[in-house]
């Protein structure tokens, strides 16, 4: 199994790649949040380790943003143990929470833990009639078709099919996709729905993809 270390300490970080080496794991590490994001969107990694303090970018931005495409088991590392903080991450995705200095076997077991529950391959999957989004492998298809998403449109759709059946408005899937980076003015997310719209619905008979007037959109099966 392949495990991402994002971690800003350099003794810590090769301390726990070392350790984790010794124990028969593949580690790729990854030196700040920014470049750990990238890392956790290939898809190749059973688990990770996120120091939330790492430099780069904001931990709780990472961890959101891995959610947003993955379930992926993220256990956060941190210097802070104040309740709040560790509820914070929780709330926002987190599997388990080590807070520092830990032990190495502590830090083993939970590893472990999040690995074997991890391995339920269900979680990796998101359904609505005959479309499928595949959380590890990175892939989705219709019926017996496969379909070519960008990275955003397989974010876009990983979060209405958690989703199905809810109304998200355009700040919810905003905050979801975009990280409230959109502007009021701006036609962007109208311009990714309809081009999800064109590779999931247009070739098929059953259309999935709504628009409610006024309120948003909604992933359902209305037939």
């Amino acid at each position: 199994m392949r495990i991402l270390v994002i971690e800003g300490e350099p003794a810590l970080r090769d301390y726990l790649k070392q350790g984790l080496e010794g124990n028969g794991y593949a580690v790729d590490v990854a030196r700040d949040g920014a470049e750990g994001r990238l890392l956790a969107a290939e898809g190749r990694h059973a688990l990770v380790l996120l120091d939330v303090m790492s430099p780069g970018a904001d931990g709780f931005a990472v961890l959101q943003a891995i959610r947003r495409s993955s379930s992926l088991p993220v256990l956060v590392l941190t210097a802070r143990d104040r309740v709040a903080h560790r509820v914070s991450g929780l709330r926002l995705g987190a599997d388990d929470y080590l807070v520092k200095p830990f032990s190495f076997s502590e830090l083993l077991a939970r590893v472990q833990a999040l690995l074997r529950r991890g391995k339920r391959p269900a979680s990796n999957l998101l359904r609505l009639a005959d479309l499928e989004l595949d959380l590890a492998s990175r892939s989705c298809a219709r019926g017996q078709a496969d379909i070519e998403l960008t990275a955003k449109e397989f974010a876009l759709l990983a979060v209405l099919l958690r989703h199905r059946g809810e109304v998200l408005s355009r700040a919810a899937l905003s905050a979801q996709v975009w990280e409230d980076k959109l502007g009021s003015d701006t036609n962007v997310i109208e311009v990714a729905i309809r081009r999800l719209r064109a590779k999931i619905d247009e070739p098929f008979p059953v259309k999935l993809l709504h628009t409610v007037r006024g309120q948003g959109y909604v992933l359902e099966d209305r037939s």
